[in-house]
């Protein structure tokens, strides 16, 4: 918490500097040719001088810290802050450090590290097609095919380097042709069993309609048809809060926005990536005049497996590229794909219930803060999410030491210049500042590392809740608490 008990001499000394320093100042301050020219000089204030070469750098970070509590857009929101040594382990400066407040998408820093840490940099998911029976002398499998996946969040959609469908269904097509089938006399079965049931309902406070689009569960929901997902967004006027709403025929609950940037139409993630790959590749073989006499069928479990031939096998992006592309865009669905992945890995049950237990239990294993943590999803839409300031920068410096750190690191955002954090920090802390930024309606949260003017490695935690005004004025304030922590 700050404290002003050491600036009472500070101020005395700087009561006198001004005065002493008015004779010097006081023609640039008040001539009639500075007072017409003063728009254009924007020339700094004396006082803001004179205090920057008194007050030391940690000083300078305390008085704008109780300078922002008075601020009209956070003096009645929940907010805390804290920059901390990694080096001395302790805090420099801090605001409600212990406070626990919602963390957006900085929830994500949660799941993307747990994942690298038990899954390891380079692990791939696969996407294999195989096929059962015997290919006769006329080039007709008396047989299936199989397209057997492993839950890749990346699928089909170009995220991270991933390869479209268009060039695994070429691949595919391509294998078949080696093996010399020119038919296939039986169904083409998808078989993926990490996944499993559906989701009816999303959890309670999630924010998912969001840049046009809305968040299906992840996994199989071969009942949601894209083209049957019908607009329902409408303006309220009835709230001044909430703005717009929207209403999905599947999950039967409404949904508020404060902002919605859609033209009329809203597009829906992919429902079922391995459905719609099979799909697409039984119309791509008839029309390469290799016909199927089946059709595509899911078979989640099989008791009595048939004996099956690998034609070709499709590699997801490294998870380091997958943890790149999360981090950087915010995405929503390859976070929670991720949070069941390490589920299915530790628990052999790919659900969001299992990942939250993995999760959970690798924290504690590192010592994790936990006073004031709530973990209920891997991307942070949730507002049920909470977790402490002091909590986050504690477990952002212990993973300094591990040895994927500079994958992790490489993975946020820069102030400045990548990711979500392009239009922050464009002149002061450009380059410096690498972070996870987090934003819901009246949330917006920012944690990660500072590089100081000295060289300094630095971790920092910045969390809003309830703030005044809008998202663009809480940045600023955000920007202006971190500008003195640039010169320790």
């Amino acid at each position: 918490m700050v404290k002003f008990r050491k600036y009472i001499s500070g101020i005395t000394v700087l009561a006198s500097g001004l005065f002493l320093a008015q004779s010097t100042v006081s023609t640039v301050l008040f001539s009639p040719t500075y007072d017409s020219q003063k728009s254009s000089l924007n020339l700094p204030s004396p006082a803001a001088a004179i205090e920057k070469t008194i007050l030391s750098p940690k000083e300078l970070i305390d008085v704008n810290l109780n300078t922002m509590v008075t601020d009209p857009v956070l003096k009645n929101a929940n907010w805390g802050f804290v920059v901390y040594d990694p080096k001395t382990k302790k805090i420099i400066s801090s605001y409600n450090e212990n406070m626990p407040l919602v963390p957006a998408s900085t929830t994500k820093l949660l799941t993307t590290e747990t994942a690298l840490n038990l899954l390891g940099e380079n692990y791939r998911w696969m996407t294999q097609l195989e096929y059962s029976g015997q290919v006769d002398e006329n080039g007709v499998l008396n047989g299936n095919l199989y397209i057997v996946g492993s839950g890749d969040p990346s699928l089909g959609t170009n995220k991270a380097g991933a390869l479209s469908y268009r060039e695994i269904i070429s691949d595919f097509v391509n294998g078949l042709s080696r093996e010399g089938i020119k038919k296939v006399n039986g169904d083409i079965i998808i078989q993926t069993a990490l996944f499993k049931g559906n989701i009816s309902r999303l959890p309670e406070n999630v924010v998912w309609l969001e840049n046009n689009n809305y968040y299906l569960p992840v996994g199989t929901t071969r009942e949601i048809s894209p083209a049957n997902e019908k607009l329902i967004v409408k303006k309220n006027n009835f709230s001044a809060d909430k703005k717009f709403f929207y209403v999905s025929p599947y999950a039967n609950q409404m949904v508020y926005a404060e902002k919605y940037e859609g033209d009329g139409v809203l597009t829906t993630k992919l429902p079922d990536a391995p459905a719609y790959l099979a799909n697409s590749f039984r119309t791509t073989l008839v029309k390469s005049g290799i016909t199927v006499t089946g059709k595509v069928t899911p078979k989640m479990t099989d008791a009595a497996p048939e004996a099956r031939k690998l034609v070709s096998a499709y590699k997801s992006p490294t998870l380091a590229d997958i943890v790149y592309y999360t981090n950087q865009h915010s995405d929503n669905s390859l976070a929670e794909a991720l949070l069941r992945t390490v589920g299915f890995f530790k628990k052999g049950d790919q659900t969001s219930e299992s990942g939250r237990v993995v999760v959970k239990d690798h924290l504690k294993d590192i010592a994790f803060d936990s006073e004031g943590l709530n973990y209920m999803d891997g991307s942070g839409l949730s507002r049920s999410n909470t977790v402490t300031p002091i909590a986050q920068a504690k477990y952002l410096t212990s993973l300094m030491n591990e040895k994927y750190y500079g994958t992790y690191l490489t993975s946020l955002p820069i102030g400045g210049q990548s990711g979500t954090l392009k239009r922050m920090f464009n002149i002061t802390g450009n380059g410096q500042v690498f972070a996870k930024t987090g934003t819901l309606n009246k949330v917006k949260t920012l944690a990660g590392y500072i590089k100081t003017n000295s060289g300094r490695t630095l971790v920092f935690s910045l969390l809003v809740n309830n703030y005044a005004g809008s998202v663009d004025m809480v940045k600023k304030r955000m920007e202006k608490i971190i500008e003195p922590t640039l010169e320790l």
